[in-house]
């Protein structure tokens, strides 16, 4: 696994696919956080929307690195498991998207002016990895592995963003940002904002099956 997954960052950072997620992130970063002041709740969401984004993006790029004959050796390189190339897929994604989480927990207290706890950070931290985790989920899913056709992928994956975010109510992100623009103590989030993180997880655990299910069958 580990190898695999230093394979597919060598391969993304060769390719420089990471750099139009990252700019789009650092772009909406930039627009949505600077100068910002009063409870930190909603400038988190700002960071935790500006992640969801980048992360789907940043996913569907890693697993569009290799074409088919590529991932065929790649997956007989790993002892035929296909589970684990994409495993290896998304773990990546992860760790990358645990580096920007950092970007978005510290960049909008250096740019805005807050009253910082220990809760706020923690609720910083909460949001961006349910965002993150769901923007995975929908650029696995959308990826080379389902959609053959990129301009399918693409229809797929900005319905599932643009529903995911405007659906009104609907768990977790859009449910996740009306609860830190409408609630600025951080303390009353910990706990529904972990919920939202629980059900994320399910989702990208369900993503991931799914998307193997079809793999598996066109393989």
């Amino acid at each position: 696994m580990i190898a695999l997954i230093r394979y597919t960052f060598a391969t993304v950072l060769h390719t420089q696919r990471y750099l139009a997620p990252l700019l789009l992130f650092m772009g909406l970063m930039g627009v949505l956080t600077v100068n910002g002041s009063g409870p930190l709740p909603p400038a988190y969401a700002s960071s935790a929307g500006s992640l969801f984004i980048c992360s789907t993006w940043l996913t569907i790029a890693l697993m569009s690195l290799d074409d088919p004959p590529q991932r065929a050796i790649v997956v007989v390189t790993a002892g035929g498991r296909s589970l684990t190339v994409l495993l290896a897929a998304i773990s990546t994604a992860l760790l990358s998207c645990l580096v920007l989480m950092a970007f978005g927990l510290f960049f909008p207290l250096w740019m805005g002016d807050y009253v910082v706890t220990t809760t706020d950070l923690l609720l910083g931290l909460e949001a961006q990895l349910t965002c993150a985790l769901v923007g995975i989920a929908i650029g696995v899913l959308c990826s080379r592995l389902v959609f053959k056709r990129q301009g399918y992928a693409l229809i797929a994956a900005l319905a599932l963003v643009m529903g995911a975010l405007f659906a009104k109510g609907m768990p977790p992100v859009n449910r996740l940002f009306t609860l830190m623009a409408t609630t600025p103590d951080a303390a009353e989030l910990l706990a529904p904002t972990g919920v939202m993180l629980a059900i994320s997880a399910i989702i990208l655990a369900v993503f991931t099956v799914a998307t193997q299910f079809v793999a598996g069958r066109r393989e």
